[in-house]
């Protein structure tokens, strides 16, 4: 069986990361056909596409509503069986769809899967954003194997085994238009940020595989949009990460889990004082509040898509890592 993929690369303002990333993704995807999906850029991404790659199809969203709503209003103009969504700082290799294609095509029940995902700028290691394939604790911390939050392990062949895995990353995430689609698609009031992980779980409660296969290889260079020291970032992930399990966990413990979960954000929130950035103190506590002013809102979506499968395999991430000292996934 055939399958008919379209790669989707997200664009805002983003000229310089299409001059650098793209040509790899062109070279590379014969089986596919590419598309950029602009966020309204003010900048000349536009102009460069059409001079340098005038095959390219072009989809130019009204606004900048995000990496969510940016995504949900492009692909609902793409008819694919596939989706790649696929970060604009990515370089991928060759022969990286084949063995995406062939999995797909073997499993009918695998909705989504991610590929092992490098980092560009320092190539023998694992990067940040997804690594070998995501999960997460049962307080919502989300990691990777490869990844346990700032440490990125070197790749020496141990992630080589293709595996199922929770979340797949957004920075390279294959995934069926119809199950895309049947679980409500990504989630437009995350904006950005941990979007991918919601869609996910979402994808596992409805018993459907997510997969990691390691023979396809990309190198991601991360923070092109909203770099580790921006606070805007860090407000997006705690108010996000809050959010969604709220969202998710249908369970009495979810009480429990978000009074847990304040208590070690105030932590991380006075970590940043005494590191000397008090601005992520405060994008901390801001995301406290608009958590607060989204609650009715999610509370509502916990009818809707509650948790029917196990989450977490680890208690606490935190605990494993900061008090006993385990840095690596396979010491969790």
């Amino acid at each position: 069986m055939s399958v008919n993929i379209a790669i989707v690369i997200l664009n805002w303002n983003g000229r310089l990361l299409l001059e650098q990333f793209l040509p790899s993704v062109v070279r590379y995807s014969k089986e596919a056909t590419i598309y950029i999906a602009d966020n309204n850029s003010t900048d000349d991404s536009i102009s460069y596409l059409k001079t340098f790659f005038p095959d390219l199809i072009i989809i130019q969203n009204e606004i900048n509503g995000g990496y969510a709503k940016g995504y949900n209003d492009a692909l609902a103009k793409i008819d694919a069986d596939i989706y790649c969504l696929l970060n604009s700082d990515v370089e991928v290799t060759e022969n990286w769809l084949s063995p995406i294609i062939q999995s797909f095509q073997e499993t009918e029940n695998i909705a989504a899967i991610q590929p092992k995902i490098l980092d560009y700028k320092k190539k023998t290691h694992f990067e940040y954003a997804g690594a070998a394939g995501g999960f997460i604790d049962k307080l919502g911390y989300p990691y990777c194997r490869g990844r346990v939050f700032d440490t990125l392990e070197e790749d020496i062949g141990q992630y080589d085994k293709n595996i199922d895995i929770f979340w797949a990353s957004g920075a390279c995430l294959f995934i069926r238009k119809t199950i895309f689609e049947a679980v409500g698609k990504l989630d437009e009031d995350f904006f950005a940020h941990q979007e991918e992980i919601d869609l996910c779980w979402r994808i596992q409660n409805k018993g459907y595989q997510i997969k990691y296969i390691s023979d396809s290889c990309v190198y991601h260079l991360g923070g092109a949009t909203l770099d580790s020291m921006n606070p805007r970032k860090t407000f997006l992930n705690f108010r996000n990460n809050l959010l969604m399990m709220v969202k998710n966990i249908n369970s009495s413990s979810i009480i429990f889990i978000i009074y847990f979960r304040m208590i070690l954000d105030g932590m991380a929130g006075f970590k940043f004082l005494i590191e000397g950035k008090p601005s992520h103190f405060i994008a901390i506590l801001k995301a406290h509040f608009s958590f607060y002013g989204n609650l009715p809102t999610f509370v509502k979506k916990r009818g809707k898509l509650s948790e029917t499968k196990k989450y977490y395999s680890v208690f606490s991430v935190v605990w494993r890592y900061y008090v006993q000292k385990k840095k690596r996934f396979d010491e969790l």
